[in-house]
């Protein structure tokens, strides 16, 4: 039973401290350490229940208690705990291999020095910013133990990462269905080299509505053979054209996408063309140009759309005709998501799922200088997005996304039910 004696302390309103240590964290740490000993106990006693009647030759049991094994730190989330785990003889042999059976605890396995939360949480720590070197003076004294804590212990997770990487970029792709598709090149600093790292990333909507990494490459400068190469590959395990590709004005993509999957529908990520356009304007047009923009991507349908595009070549046409340019010329291309449903729109008008998933990419190589190698820097980013992508939620009304991938037709964002009956007043 555990008991507290008071003391009498300076200030009533600190905790007591113990050799520097809170008492609070050593009743935590004490109480985990007798309750995991009686677990620990009670299943030993279960093992050996079970096997009491299997007895020798000369009537002595086989599976018996045999005292204790070494005292041994684990680190869980109450901080380290001494264990000390019993051990057990058990003479019993497989009949099918000829081994003597050996007692492996279910809650503390022999080779268990972290407990599962803690392990959990090493990388995802290491991947959103904490350097290896960082974590015996982060994590000592918060766990009150630096067991397990080591940079090379952290470092060699990057290889379980890099084969974690390979194994999915070779994944079949036959049995899922992407309906819809952003693709994007995210340009990572490398640390031991000259040149950047070009991430090629594309994540897929799925038939049901769930958002989901397709594919993940290290590319040359977003070319359009880099592309190519990661589309045909993805086209080589099993994908069918997308109905629709969302991304941003890079040549090199949509060479590629016309190559491989010429029958998908292409759709210009409006955030990349509102920076390019603001880039020709002067500052002082900025405000005026930003709402003339949103009266376009954000109109009812697509008569207002075009009406807002006309009217943004009048105001700003005969001052800075090369951004209305960047506008008409890709007219077509930038309101392609008013051919979807409405409930799609917020999805499709941009590439904000790459985005704002690579946002802790580029956290995590702003504080470490980048990646030390092209593989880690890649294998770095897969962990991410896959640590990401738990919490990505699915896509507004996801029932209708099959619809779309059958071929459902949606005007101005409206299904439309009889597609003959609507189309017959335009050819009278």
């Amino acid at each position: 039973m555990l008991s507290v004696v008071p003391g009498a302390a300076a200030n009533p309103d600190q905790p007591v401290r113990n050799g520097g240590s809170l008492v609070i964290d050593e009743l935590v740490r004490e109480g985990a350490r007798r309750m995991l000993a009686e677990a620990l106990q009670a299943e030993v006693d279960d093992y050996i229940a079970r096997f009491a009647a299997d007895r020798d030759e000369r009537g002595r049991r086989l599976v018996v208690r045999n005292g204790s094994h070494q005292p041994r730190e684990v680190l869980t989330s109450s901080g380290a705990v001494e264990v000390v785990a019993p051990r057990v003889n058990d003479r019993r042999v497989d009949p099918g291999t000829g081994q003597r059976v050996r007692f492996c605890s279910a809650i503390l396995p022999p080779w268990c020095r972290k407990t599962p939360k803690i392990t959990e949480v090493l990388p995802l720590l290491y991947l959103h910013g904490l350097s290896s070197g960082d974590f015996v003076p982060a994590l000592g004294e918060f766990l009150g133990s630096t067991a397990g804590l080591s940079a090379p212990v952290i470092t060699k997770l990057t290889e379980t990462w890099k084969a974690e990487q390979r194994a999915f970029a070779a994944r079949d792709l036959s049995e899922v269905d992407y309906v819809y598709l952003w693709a994007d090149g995210i340009h990572v600093n490398i640390r031991l080299e000259e040149h950047k790292l070009c991430l090629l990333v594309m994540i897929g909507v799925r038939a049901d509505g769930r958002k989901e990494l397709i594919a993940l490459a290290d590319g040359y400068r977003e070319s359009t053979e880099s592309w190519a190469d990661l589309l045909r590959d993805a086209a080589r395990r099993g994908m069918r054209a997308p109905v629709l590709a969302v991304g941003d004005g890079a040549l090199g993509f949509w060479g590629a996408l016309r190559e491989v999957f010429p029958q998908a529908r292409e759709q210009r990520c409006w955030f990349h063309k509102i920076g390019n356009v603001l880039g020709a304007l002067p500052r002082s047009a900025h405000p005026g140009a930003k709402k003339a923009l949103a009266e376009i991507w954000n109109a009812e349908d697509k008569r207002h759309a075009l009406d807002a595009v006309r009217a943004f070549e009048a105001t700003y046409g005969a001052k800075f005709g090369k951004a209305v340019t960047k506008i008409t010329d890709d007219a077509e291309v930038l309101l392609a998501f008013y051919d979807f449903p409405a409930e799609h729109w917020i999805h499709l008008r941009t590439t904000n799922p790459i985005e704002s998933t690579f946002a802790t990419v580029r956290h995590r190589t702003k504080i470490t200088r980048g990646p030390g190698s092209r593989a880690a820097g890649l294998a770095m980013a897969f962990k991410l997005i896959q640590a990401a992508q738990d919490r990505w939620r699915a896509v507004n009304a996801p029932h209708l996304v099959a619809l779309v991938r059958a071929g459902a037709l949606f005007v101005n964002g409206k299904l439309v039910e009889r597609p003959d009956d609507h189309h017959q007043p335009e050819a009278a």
